[in-house]
């Protein structure tokens, strides 16, 4: 009950954060900064590793800049991600800008295919797929993977739904697509997360390493015969983000084994590559190796 109490009171505290505007946010976000790199070190120590077998070509100085840039970027996010609880249409419209969308989707949409989005956990991605439901009135669906605190985890939900999202969780994503099978969908997912050891069934070379991906972009559009479409967000000022539509496949069906989740995770390196402080370098992405498989 106690533990139940402060949770209801944080996911208070964190509306009443969300009310403030943006100027007094990022003010937070400074503040945050310092207190994340040179008071906490907050996985600063994973962030450099990452970044050393990233990016073995760069320079200590390069990567170092990389490194405080990236948290730079970390504190907006958290305060931008506690704003998004009341923000307004208008609001995110001014602070976040798509194109392609109906030329990509709609064209989707035309043929009678479902599509399945993908994103990596780049620029403001929660932003992102907020925006992606006000660009459709096909049923919207955003994969996620529920919170350990049923508080918290309800405080988000109700956040990334506010405007007409259907949110599921990732382990009933194939069901619930089944479900829907004859309505046309959209279905973004972050597709660059690690798998547990258990759902490790596929290794590729992603940012100069070997790396565990998950295989669920791939089997749900081959299941379904979906378009597989790129969200490629990008970063173009403090508070500002751009996403462009970019198709990958028009028919998954017709695919080889792999293509699909090849294509999405070059794709995502490119991006990364071209633009590094903006991916989430903190997560710890690359706990397993092709050799621990066999032990």
């Amino acid at each position: 009950m106690i533990r139940k109490g402060f949770s209801m009171l944080g996911t208070g505290l964190l509306y009443l954060v969300s009310l403030l505007p943006f100027f007094i946010l990022y003010r937070i976000a400074d503040v945050l900064f310092v207190l994340l790199y040179y008071v906490t070190g907050y996985r600063r120590k994973v962030v450099q590793q990452n970044l050393r077998n990233a990016f073995p070509e760069k320079s200590d100085a390069e990567r170092k800049s990389i490194e405080k840039k990236y948290f730079l970027h970390l504190a907006d996010l958290f305060v931008e991600t506690i704003k998004l609880r009341s923000i307004s249409e208008k609001e995110l419209n001014k602070h976040f800008a798509t194109d392609g969308f109906n030329e990509v989707v709609g064209a989707a949409f035309a043929r009678g295919k479902s599509v399945i989005g993908v994103v990596g956990h780049y620029g403001n991605w929660e932003m992102g797929s907020m925006l992606f439901s006000l660009l459709t009135h096909k049923k919207r669906i955003v994969v996620y993977k529920p919170l350990s605190n049923p508080d918290f985890d309800d405080y988000f939900k109700r956040m990334r739904s506010r405007f007409g999202n259907t949110l599921i969780p990732m382990k009933s994503i194939m069901r619930k697509l089944v479900e829907y099978r004859n309505e046309l969908t959209v279905c973004i997912l972050a597709a660059d997360q690690t798998p547990s050891r258990s759902e490790i069934n596929y290794f590729t070379n992603f940012l100069n390493q070997p790396t565990a991906v998950f295989l669920g972009v791939e089997k749900l559009a081959r299941l379904t015969d979906s378009a597989v479409v790129f969200g490629d967000i990008r970063r173009i000022r403090r508070g500002h983000y751009h996403c462009q539509w970019v198709p990958l496949f028009d028919n998954a069906k017709t695919t080889t084994e792999y293509e699909i989740t090849n294509a999405h995770v070059q794709y995502l390196e490119n991006v990364i590559k071209n633009d590094p402080p903006y991916w989430l370098w903190s997560h710890r992405r690359w706990k397993f190796k092709p050799e621990d498989m066999n032990k």
